[in-house]
């Protein structure tokens, strides 16, 4: 897992290439910490940070291929895990490739070389890479299925620029301007895929290829979800969901670095650890897992609509049950609400971040990597296996727009805090209406579906285009910013499509949430666990956060001159600080304040390259 930056230009010389770039590569130096490089030729120039995971010694990049004569065949600037890379070398070395490192950097390189475009449609895995063909001055900016790895850019002219996170492109030309309709998207918590909250900067799409060479910039889409009839019976597909989680979770265990787990106690990472763990037990090891805990949550918790209970529990009963070696990752207060979290927070991921779920999260990553540098999560699991409520609420399936909106904060509590000459230019109603209307158009249909089977494809389809992305993005941005692997093994492409056109009457056989999975895992998990129903991801109960941050939006309200204020209304934000901030509503409308402010002066000074 690394960082990737670079210029290219078919058509035109580029002039210092190789530094400019070296300097867009170095915004993105969390992301790599291991090594740097750059390299160019008269129309490309490539540039990478390091994060080593496979053959540490060796793979340092941008990676060459060279003719006998030494001269440069083709470059490449990689991130990701490509994790059946060792039966794609030994196709290759079939036909005549040398390999000179054990990196599936090299495997990617030499697949480009023999197969050119075709060859993503081997790769399995999460990646992200700039692939340059000196000969035919073709780049390649290739992004996997469904999006885990990050990659954007910008057109220059013939050619592009182009990096795994936006501020590798700030300072580089771009004028730091707000895209209105990526501030929509942002605001009615929907994804557009391609599109970012900076105008100018676009992302490569999931499962899409950007090519760029003399004939001009072009997609190329070489991966979707697609529809198709179902066949197999309930034993068997719960047999296949558990064969396919076993190669799955067995082929992402393998790095050359330490490697862990994210443990909640819910079904979903707990059924990779358990997974993880069983495959490592004639090895004797045990597997390293980490959760997150707040001080005074043993007192300070307060159940409500979406979690019942606290994590812990959960964890200790899958930690004496499977023989982990855990760590709860215990954050408190002070940590959480410190101004310097959330300016590295908002800077991690290039956007207003989510208050201390964001925060949380990163500090866990940041205690994680000093035990490990990969670590597994289960993020995906409620959308291949319909786990939110919202998938079992037949008033929120059946209303015409997406689903997730009554239960995701931001549609409602961040547009509550706009102005009102802001709320009415951007027209929230009208956009997220429109937004959804167009989405639907691009459902995959299967002839002979009823009513109802077709509503659920609908669902499921929404959540991998339209809502997912929000989630891996998130998970990247705050892993990658403390130098972090987090593989995502329920995002497998072969799980995502083998899932979604299984029926809604065996996704939900028993009357539960992810009855598929639960089958699928039993006999390794515990009752306990086995038994729990979902919960989100935790939050702080601790007063002292909402006193630290009641004092923070007084601090913010006391400054006419915010740039905040040319979006949000302040008396609107100072009436929410007589509201009791034990409501998440409330809670989470300050935060995006505290957060909006810290982005908008970001964008005032992006970081100058070149």
């Amino acid at each position: 897992m690394c960082g990737i930056a670079g210029w290219v230009d078919p058509c035109g010389l580029l002039l210092d290439g190789e530094r400019i770039a070296a300097a867009m590569a170095a915004t993105l130096a969390r992301r790599g910490p291991d090594g740097h490089g750059a390299w160019a030729d008269s129309h490309a120039a490539l540039a990478h940070r390091r994060l080593a995971v496979l053959d540490p010694e060796h793979g340092q990049q941008p990676m060459i291929v060279t003719d006998d004569d030494n001269r440069t065949l083709a470059a490449l600037a990689y991130t990701g895990e490509v994790f059946n890379h060792a039966e794609l070398r030994n196709t290759l070395e079939l036909l005549g490739h040398k390999f000179r490192t054990r990196t599936d950097t090299e495997v990617v390189l030499h697949a480009c070389r023999e197969w050119g475009l075709e060859a993503v449609d081997r790769l399995h895995g999460m990646f992200a890479f700039a692939y340059w063909d000196v000969a035919e001055r073709r780049l390649l900016l290739v992004r996997d299925r469904l999006g885990i790895k990050p990659l954007c850019y910008q057109i220059d002219g013939a050619g592009v620029r182009f990096g795994s996170e936006p501020k590798a492109l700030l300072g580089t030309g771009t004028a730091a301007a707000i895209d209105t309709d990526g501030l929509r998207d942002f605001l009615t918590c929907v994804r557009t895929p391609g599109r970012t909250l900076i105008r100018g900067i676009r992302e490569v799409r999931p499962g899409t290829v950007l090519v760029v060479d003399p004939r001009g910039v072009r997609e190329h889409r070489y991966w979707q979800l697609e529809s198709a009839p179902h066949t197999h019976d309930l034993p068997t597909t719960v047999d296949t969901v558990r064969e396919l989680l076993d190669d799955i979770t067995s082929d992402q265990l393998h790095a050359d670095v330490r490697l862990g787990a994210l443990l909640s106690g819910g079904l979903d990472s707990s059924a990779l650890t358990a997974l993880a763990q069983r495959r490592l037990h004639p090895t004797g090891s045990a597997l390293p897992t980490f959760s997150v805990d707040f001080a005074g949550n043993t007192t300070d918790f307060t159940p409500d609509a979406l979690r019942s209970t606290p994590d812990a529990p959960f964890v200790r009963d899958m930690t004496a049950h499977c023989g982990f070696d855990h760590r709860d990752i215990v954050l408190d207060a002070a940590a959480l609400t410190d101004p310097a979290l959330r300016a590295a927070v908002v800077a991690a991921r290039d956007l207003p971040a989510a208050g201390d779920m964001d925060a949380s999260l990163y500090l866990l990553f940041r205690a994680v990597r000093e035990h490990a540098t990969v670590v597994l999560s289960g993020e995906c699991a409620d959308e291949v296996f319909g786990g939110y409520s919202w998938f079992h609420d037949p008033q929120a399936i059946e209303r015409t727009d997406y689903p997730w909106r009554y239960f995701a904060g931001r549609s409602g509590t961040y547009r509550a805090l706009l102005r009102e000459d802001v709320a009415a230019e951007l027209d929230l109603t009208a956009h997220r209406a429109e937004h959804y209307r167009q989405a639907l158009t691009r459902v995959p249909t299967l002839p002979g579906e009823s009513a109802s089977q077709r509503r659920m494809r609908e669902a499921f389809w929404l959540h991998f285009t339209h809502w997912l992305p929000d989630l891996l993005d998130r998970k990247d941005r705050l892993s990658m910013a403390v130098g972090l692997e987090v593989r995502v093994p329920f995002c497998d492409h072969r799980l995502v499509q083998y899932a979604f056109n299984i029926p809604w009457q065996q996704q939900t056989f028993d009357g539960r949430e992810k009855s598929l999975l639960r089958a699928a895992v039993a006999d390794l998990l515990p009752h306990s666990v086995i038994a729990r129903t979902k919960a989100p991801y935790p939050i702080t109960n601790d007063p002292a956060y909402d006193r630290s941050l009641r004092q923070q939006a007084v601090d913010l309200i006391a400054d006419p001159s915010a740039p905040v204020w040319d979006f949000l209304d302040r008396n609107r934000l100072r009436e929410r600080l007589h509201r009791p901030l034990t409501d998440r509503a409330t809670r989470s409308g300050i935060d995006f304040a505290l957060h909006l402010e810290i982005w908008l002066r970001r964008l005032a000074t992006p970081t100058r390259v070149g």
